[in-house]
Order: C-alpha cells, then sequence, then structure tokens
C-alpha cells in the first residue's frame, strides 16, 4: 500500500477518517466537523506538486474515499446481512461507489485550483464538495444521501437554525467552505489570522441567529402522540406463522397506551403490518375495530398490493391512516418513493423481473403520490425509513400545506451498530429545515418527537419493546427554504459547471 501513496499520505487519510467518526453519531462532536477536511485540502494542496498532479488528486481522493466510507458504513455488513451472505460485496460495492465520487471531486478541485489561480481555493473546494454531496443524493437507483456534511452539526442546533433559509445543504457549503480555510491559513507562514478571524465570525453569527430563533419561534401544541415500538425481531417479522402474534401485540401495546395516556394519534412502525390487507383482511377489521372503540385514529406501516395483468402484482413499503371511524380506504395509501438500493430495489433491474426470485427482497415498487393524512394533530406526511435523508420530500410536503410529519422506520437489521443513531440524526435538519414537528415510530428504536427547533425529545433506548406518550409541537411558519428550494445546491451545480468549463478553456496547466 505504501508504493500507492506515500506514509504521509496514508497519516492524513487516516486522520481524516477518524474525525469524521468524531463528528457525526454516536459521539456527534462539534468541533470535528470544523476540521475534518482539512486534512484531505492538505493532501490535494500537496497533489499539485506531483508530476500527474490531477491524476494523483484522484487517486488520494478515491483511498481517502474508500478508508472513511469503509470505517464509517461498516454497518452496512451487519444490516445487509439478515439478507443475503453476499451482503460483504454489497457493502464493498456501495464503498467502491461512494470513493469515486470522492476521486472526481478531488480531481475537479485541483484542476480548478491549478488552471484558475485567481479563484479563492476555499470557494472551488465548497462548491465541488457542494455539488458532490447533491449528486450522490440525486443519481436515479443508486441515490444514498447518508448524513450529508451539513448533517453532522445537529448535535448542537443552535449551529444550523439558519438551514430554515440554506437548508442541510447550505451548512454543507459552509463548513466545506472553513474547513478549506482552515486548511489554506495552517500552510501560510504569515496572516493566517486573517481566515482564522473570518471563520470565528460565520460561527457567531450562526450562533447569533440560532439564538434569535430559538428565542422568537412561535411554536404550537398540534396534540399528543403515543409511538409504539414493538420490537420485533428482523428474524420473526415475515414469518408466517408470526404474524397473527405479531399484530396482536401491536393491538394490545396500542391499546394500553390509548387506556394511559389518551393521545389524539397512535402511530406504528414502518412494515408493522407484515402482510398485505387483500392477503390477510383480518388485520385491517382488527385495527378498525381498536379505532372504532378508542376513537383514537391510527397511522401504520404496511404493505400495499397492486394486482398486474400478467399476474404479478408490485407491492409497496406503505402506511394507511384509519380515520376516527377505523375507515381506512377512503384515504390514499402513501408508498414510499425512495427506497433502500438494492435490499427493496435492485438497481436498474424492473421489480417484476426480480420478483421471480423474491417476494419483497429487491422488488419493491415506487411510490408516486404525496398524500396528507388528515390526523387530529394536522395534516401529516409521512416519510418512511432513510427517506428522512432527503431534503426534498419533508419539504415539498410543508409546501403543500403539511402541518406535522411523521417518520415510521424499521431499523432492526441495523442490530446495536452505529447506524440507528445516524438515522435518526437526519430528522434534527427536516424539522429546521421545514420548521414543522415530527414524530418518529421505530420498530426497535430509536422513536422520539422532534420539536421545530430541531430539539428531539423521548428517545427509546435500542432492542426495547416502548411506548412514547408525547406532545408534538409545531408552527404555521413556512421558511424561505420551502419557499425557494434547494438554492444552494441549484447554485452549487451551476458554479461547478462554470469552474469546470472555465478551467477547461483555461487550458494552461499540466496535469
Amino acid at each position: 500500500m505504501s508504493r500507492i501513496l506515500s506514509r504521509r499520505e496514508w497519516l492524513l487519510i487516516g486522520a481524516g477518517s477518524a474525525l469524521n467518526l468524531l463528528a457525526f453519531p454516536p459521539f456527534h462532536l462539534i468541533l470535528p466537523s470544523f476540521v475534518l477536511l482539512v486534512p484531505l485540502c492538505w493532501l490535494l494542496n500537496s497533489a499539485e506538486t506531483a508530476p500527474r498532479p490531477v491524476a494523483h488528486a484522484a487517486r488520494v481522493g478515491f483511498w481517502a474515499g474508500l478508508v472513511t466510507q469503509g470505517v464509517f458504513l461498516y454497518w452496512m455488513v451487519v444490516a445487509l446481512w439478515h439478507f443475503t451472505p453476499l451482503s460483504a460485496l454489497g457493502y464493498l460495492v456501495s464503498v467502491v461507489v461512494l470513493s469515486g465520487w470522492t476521486a472526481g471531486l478531488a480531481a475537479a478541485t485541483v484542476w480548478s485550483w491549478r488552471r484558475l489561480p485567481t479563484v479563492p481555493r476555499w470557494l472551488v473546494f465548497a462548491i465541488h464538495w457542494t455539488t458532490m454531496e447533491w449528486l450522490i443524493g440525486h443519481v436515479p437507483d443508486v441515490q444514498f444521501p447518508w448524513l450529508g456534511l451539513g448533517t453532522s452539526l445537529t448535535g448542537a442546533p443552535v449551529l444550523v437554525q439558519w438551514a430554515d433559509f440554506a437548508g442541510a445543504r447550505g451548512v454543507t457549503f459552509w463548513l466545506a467552505g472553513v474547513n478549506a480555510a482552515l486548511a489554506a491559513a495552517f500552510l501560510q507562514p504569515t496572516r493566517r489570522w486573517r481566515p482564522v478571524a473570518t471563520v470565528a465570525a460565520t460561527i457567531a453569527l450562526a450562533i447569533g441567529y440560532g439564538v434569535y430563533r430559538t428565542r422568537t419561534l412561535v411554536v404550537r401544541d398540534a396534540g399528543s402522540v403515543a409511538l409504539i415500538q414493538p420490537n420485533i425481531g428482523f428474524g420473526e417479522k415475515w414469518i408466517e406463522s408470526e404474524s397473527q402474534r405479531i399484530v396482536d401485540g401491536l393491538l394490545a401495546q396500542s391499546d394500553s397506551a390509548i387506556a394511559r395516556g389518551h393521545p389524539d394519534l397512535v402511530i406504528w412502525p414502518e412494515a408493522a403490518v407484515p402482510a398485505a390487507f387483500q392477503f390477510r383482511p383480518q388485520y385491517a377489521a382488527a385495527m378498525a375495530a381498536l379505532v372504532r372503540r378508542t376513537r383514537v385514529p391510527l397511522l401504520a406501516g404496511g404493505i400495499a398490493y397492486e394486482p398486474g395483468r400478467d399476474g404479478h402484482g408490485t407491492f409497496y413499503n406503505a402506511a394507511f391512516y384509519f380515520d376516527l371511524v377505523g375507515d381506512w380506504t377512503r384515504h390514499p395509501v402513501y408508498a414510499k418513493r425512495y427506497l433502500v438500493p438494492v435490499v427493496e430495489r435492485v438497481p436498474f433491474i424492473p421489480p417484476s423481473l426480480v420478483q421471480r426470485f423474491s417476494r419483497f427482497f429487491g422488488a419493491f415498487g415506487r411510490g408516486r403520490d404525496l398524500p396528507l393524512f388528515p390526523t387530529p394533530v394536522g395534516r401529516a406526511g409521512v416519510v418512511i425509513c432513510f427517506e428522512s435523508a432527503f431534503e426534498d420530500l419533508s419539504r415539498h410536503y410543508r409546501a403543500l400545506g403539511a402541518d406535522v410529519l411523521v417518520n415510521i422506520t424499521n431499523d432492526a437489521w441495523y442490530g446495536r451498530t452505529t447506524a440507528p443513531a445516524q438515522h435518526a440524526a437526519h430528522l434534527i435538519m427536516r424539522a429546521i429545515e421545514t420548521r414543522a414537528g415530527i414524530a418518529r415510530a421505530a420498530n426497535s428504536g430509536i422513536s422520539e418527537v422532534v420539536s421545530p427547533l430541531g430539539v428531539a425529545t423521548g428517545m427509546t433506548e435500542l432492542e426495547s419493546r416502548a411506548t412514547v406518550i408525547s406532545r408534538l409541537e409545531t408552527t404555521d411558519v413556512v421558511p424561505p427554504y420551502v419557499r425557494l428550494g434547494d438554492w444552494v445546491a441549484v447554485l452549487a451545480l451551476v458554479g461547478s459547471a462554470l469552474l469546470l468549463l472555465a478551467s477547461w478553456r483555461a487550458g494552461t496547466a499540466t496535469g
């Protein structure tokens, strides 16, 4: 390995990987977010002196991505093992693909640095990094926007309150620019105080706005929710002989929660009902009976089925709403739109073909609509599982008039890895971006309620049977980010295109 990169380069890659781990859950330290990309920036700065600067930058970027993502996403092997012994291969492919993005980022950055010396280096790096992050989350069939750079600061919500204007991508741009500026400052023998002072000033502005917004945002009580966490193990979830016991347990747990806390809405987690109602109508009948008897509506995760002409119907990971009279048929069914690559949808292969070999694994259909459920706590938009990582979904719900958001998920397949804590962190940013309260029901944890200021309460323990009965707060504020959309990403994409075009036209540098 020493022939690929120098010892110094490996040490910097290791330092960057360690800082990345510390910045995100479960550690979630604040300081690493501002320096975790400094080692990479130093590596790219050194690459300029290599015989083939751009090629060397790509090589450095690839290995930096491979080490960082390889350590960061180790939980994928644990999670995918439930589906196939080839989980290690799926993990390796995912890490290599993500490393390819980092290699492209590194090559584009050094190319632009060399050919456009008058453009500030921190700006070039921040633009290309933000573009890379957007692309990772938007390439069809392989979208995986897991914990963008901006989300690392959700452990300190006061620092990211301004995401109600610029979104998570705005925070990413800021942090990327700060990291690049500090990297340059550390390399300067003189006047390094100027970029450091500028960085300190931006942090002070972020804190100032955060304190102001925390004190002035008017929140209101939306009502009470009961989050049901049944803790059904992955191994028993799809055993047909266990399905009736699972549903009976959910009904009993809900009945107890209603008797104890008198909530306005009961929420079951993702795929809580382990069969489509067409094949198990008794489940829908029992759920409807519970609602009619208690007069408390139910929002539940389950499996929707759409018959096909060729005999091969389509299954959807879905959410159903049982209203005050126990009727779910007069409300639209929400079908998950963003599917987990490989696990829920095999990339680039039609689900009908995959279904010939597997009923659920890799063969789910993709939803098309964004229904709002008329619950007692307000109009609710549902995001299922890792859809919480996609900022556009929550933003669109809010633009359509959603009062609150509901996240239902089944994280049992993560086990006791770092993934559940990482997964839940996305909701902090979604709440701040939309200024909507969020209720999260997770099969095995972490269930919680998140305020419009990004403060999480009622958090449950992993792998435990629990019920959270909590007040859900929201606001009537529709922030600029919801109205303007992901404008930082648009500017970054345009900026990257212009930088690359200008670099190509300049044509004055080697490599």
